[in-house]
């Protein structure tokens, strides 16, 4: 049955009342922040054009931050009893207790009111195994019966209260559904993807015909020489491009220490370019306020090429005098904020026609295995997958096999390297997973590839 949300709230409150309760005995400033989730979760995987798993899970947990005198510790419990939940509070006290001063606290979350409660689809937070199972067959019979096809199609919704000694509360929810498969045949294969707040927005049927179009059109590829190459790249190349710039480039803990690209109000990008962390976009998945209880803020990243901004969470936010964007991520305390809900703005150009003025390039559909080499150029290596093509003349010519590219992310975005922006912007799914990031297909200047699938 569906939770209640009131009773998320009153748990996490209870929380906070056990921990004034064993903080009262002692003459340390005992803080805290408290999240207490239910997140359902079911899953359809399918392999050699047949179902082969069908899993749920519905779990509740509590998630507790605490601090005595600055010394912080934290534990999460999924026994919600109150018996647990003292047990629970007590053990994190006295671990925190033997902790030394975290120089970076920045204190338990204060009050504010975050923007709105999520956007929830109740259909699709408890779709059941038959629905998902309907929207796999309708993937897998774009095949034709010639094709293999495999992937997956997941539901989830996630409930979730927080309560601080702060006095900060809230309360949210969110669903998501993601589809997301290929069809194969002996020498080839091509994805398809898509990702939305309801289940009812997905259609199979295109995600799988445009699967099985890549995958019939890559067949028999041909080996091409290394070099670089004026690209189209598909949203799902684009988006783990994005990825990549915004956990290592717009991370405000990585701006610290030295490890990022981004130059405040510096040009680094291309004026083609605008970013943003956008959880206001009507589109977008997810809760409305981070994992330290920030309300989640629109920020725009880079303005036409010009860094604007950084993720902050409160610590990195309290370091630069700033004010958190609700960029924190549960356990991301070591690593900084994440910008978790990208969105690249499409552009004008049909997405079919960035090919047209390309004289000799590839299209590139996906990117798999991208390793970073130098985090603070974004010097890259990895692969092509699922869809490889050479155009000349502005038409696809040939598939051609994976290719490895090693390149700067920063540098392919640089100015002068934009040469179009489609106008397919959706949910792609980048190498950090799906609901992360929005964007189209982009056409660059040059992109460079150094060697085939084996090296």
């Amino acid at each position: 049955m569906a939770p209640d949300p009131s009773t998320l709230q009153t748990l996490a409150d209870a929380v906070v009342d056990l921990v004034h309760h064993h903080g009262r005995g002692t003459d340390a400033e005992v803080e805290a922040n408290v999240r207490v989730s239910r997140t359902r979760h079911g899953l359809t995987r399918f392999a050699e054009s047949f179902i082969h798993q069908h899993v749920g899970e519905d779990t509740s947990a509590v998630h507790l931050t605490l601090a005595v005198d600055g010394r912080t510790a934290g534990a999460t419990s999924t026994r919600l009893d109150r018996e647990s939940l003292d047990d629970l509070v007590a053990r994190t006290l006295a671990s925190a207790a033997r902790q030394p001063v975290d120089p970076a606290w920045p204190g338990a979350t204060p009050p504010s009111q975050p923007g709105g409660t999520g956007r929830l689809d109740e259909a699709t937070a408890w779709a059941e195994p038959g629905q998902r199972a309907e929207q796999v067959r309708r993937f897998v019979d774009t095949g034709g019966g010639e094709l293999k096809a495999a992937g997956y199609l997941d539901t989830e919704a996630d409930w979730t209260a927080f309560a601080s000694t702060a006095g900060q509360r809230a309360l949210g929810a969110t669903s998501r559904a993601t589809i997301d498969g290929i069809h194969q045949t002996p020498t080839s294969a091509g994805s398809g993807h898509q990702t939305s707040v309801r289940l009812a927005d997905l259609d199979a049927e295109v995600v799988g015909k445009r699967a099985a179009d890549l995958a019939r059109r890559s067949a028999d590829a041909r080996d091409l020489e290394p070099g670089s190459f004026e690209v189209v790249l598909g949203p799902e190349a684009v988006a783990t491009v994005l990825t990549f710039l915004g956990f290592y480039g717009f991370n405000a803990k990585s701006h610290f220490e030295g490890a990022s690209f981004a130059e405040l109000g510096a040009q680094q990008l291309d004026p083609a370019i605008t970013l943003l962390d956008d959880p206001d976009d009507p589109r977008a998945v997810g809760l409305p306020f981070d994992a330290e209880g920030t309300p989640r803020t629109r920020t725009t990243l880079v303005d036409h090429g010009v860094i604007r901004a950084l993720a902050h969470d409160r610590r990195t936010a309290k370091r630069a005098g700033a004010v958190s964007t609700g960029g924190a991520i549960s356990g991301g305390e070591a690593f900084g904020a994440f910008p978790t809900n990208l969105r690249l703005p499409g552009g004008d150009t049909p997405a079919d026609d960035l090919l047209a003025e390309v004289e000799r390039g590839l299209l590139v559909t996906q990117f798999n295995y991208v390793r970073v080499l130098e985090p603070k150029t974004l010097l890259s290596t990895g692969l092509t997958r699922n869809g490889t093509f050479l155009i000349e003349d502005g038409r696809i010519v040939a598939p051609i096999a994976n290719l490895r590219f090693t390149d700067s992310f920063l540098h392919a975005l640089s100015p002068g390297q934009v040469l179009g922006i489609g106008d397919d912007d959706r949910y792609a799914d980048g190498e950090f997973g799906p609901g992360m990031v929005t964007c189209p297909s982009l056409r660059l200047r040059s992109f460079a590839f150094t060697g085939g699938a084996r090296g």
